[in-house]
């Protein structure tokens, strides 16, 4: 279980991610997005209305990680498929990807729901997830990340400052879409936490999880919302690498590999819009659908690491809509 943040103010994600924000703010032009005030509250516009950018992406993960992970843009070799990939690394994987950047708190508003990630949700602390992890932040300043192609209503702000008990000028809301470059970089962030996601979901305790890292390409945007979550989550299926350093016993260890990559999962091998002609929604998948492509462990206790799955960019090819021109044929 995690201590309250009352005992460790210096791991508070919504304090530490608070300077990102304020870089954000201070930066608008150069980053290519929009600030404004909503219900007292601030709104950033990083991809609704505003072009945003990569390194705009970054700054975003960082804030949904709060604060608590390195990240970075760099390039990756999948297999002879080069690609721009984010690395995220962090020596406090729970904090930062469970209790922060778990898109965990849905937010409906009539017909519209925005999937709320980020610092604010370990105010809010609701569901198993926090009921397993006994933690909480009791900030007075909230920072939540949404992942939407519309900017929130009035009624959703209220809704965020009730749930939060904070005031409306200590609110600060970040929003991108899936089909964004802002969208598609803080997705490639969350490979990690997918990991850590599919450990919990088959039982493992993730306070053995002493630290980590991910890298995950970062799809072409794509020119429309279903196929924007499609892309992300085959980068993340097909694409990423994950490792845990961790304290247990490798025989334990052995059998927990194999259960976490993709090609453990029922339907591996088909991109997400291949299973989801099957489904009446891609949210109504199964969640053992989501998992990172490679997972590496590392036991401190006895030196040894643990390796299970293998990066599939065939798969990526037909996902990402890859076409390839003929240099012969140019020449022709």
């Amino acid at each position: 279980m995690l201590l309250p943040l009352s005992q460790i103010p210096e791991l508070s994600p919504n304090l530490q991610a608070f300077s990102l924000v304020h870089e954000f703010m201070s930066r608008c032009e150069q980053l290519r997005v929009k600030v404004f005030e909503q219900r007292g509250a601030t709104v950033i516009d990083c991809g609704v209305h505003v072009e945003g950018g990569l390194e705009a992406g970054i700054l975003f993960s960082k804030i949904c990680l709060g604060g608590l992970a390195d990240v970075k843009l760099n390039w990756a070799d999948i297999n002879g498929l080069r690609f721009p990939a984010v690395e995220v690394f962090t020596d406090h994987p729970i904090r930062a990807c469970m209790a922060s950047q778990y898109a965990g708190w849905p937010i409906k508003s009539g017909n519209q729901l925005f999937m709320g990630s980020g610092p604010a949700c370990a105010i809010v602390h609701r569901g198993s997830l926090f009921r397993m992890l006994g933690y909480e932040d009791r900030s007075e300043i909230a920072i939540l990340c949404l992942e939407s192609h519309k900017l929130p209503t009035h009624d959703v702000i209220e809704h965020i400052i009730e749930a939060c008990c904070c005031k409306p000028k200590n609110l600060y809301v970040l929003v991108a879409p899936t089909t964004s470059l802002v969208g598609t970089v803080q997705v490639a962030a969350r490979a990690l936490e997918t990991g850590l996601f599919k450990l919990r979901r088959i039982g493992y305790d993730l306070g053995k999880i002493l630290s980590g890292g991910g890298v995950c390409p970062v799809s072409p945007v794509a020119h429309n919302t279903l196929s924007g979550l499609g892309r992300t989550n085959d980068a993340i299926s097909y694409g990423s690498t994950v490792l845990c350093n961790l304290r247990d016993e490798d025989e334990t260890l052995k059998q927990v590999v194999k259960q976490v990559p993709s090609c453990a999962s029922a339907e591996y091998g088909r991109a997400y819009m291949e299973i989801s002609t099957g489904h009446d929604n891609f949210f109504n998948l199964s969640p053992d659908q989501f998992n990172p492509a490679v997972v590496w462990l590392c036991n401190l206790n006895s030196g040894n690491s643990f390796h299970a799955g293998v990066l599939r960019p065939d798969v990526l090819s037909r996902s990402f809509g890859l076409e390839y021109a003929d240099p012969e044929g140019e020449r022709s």
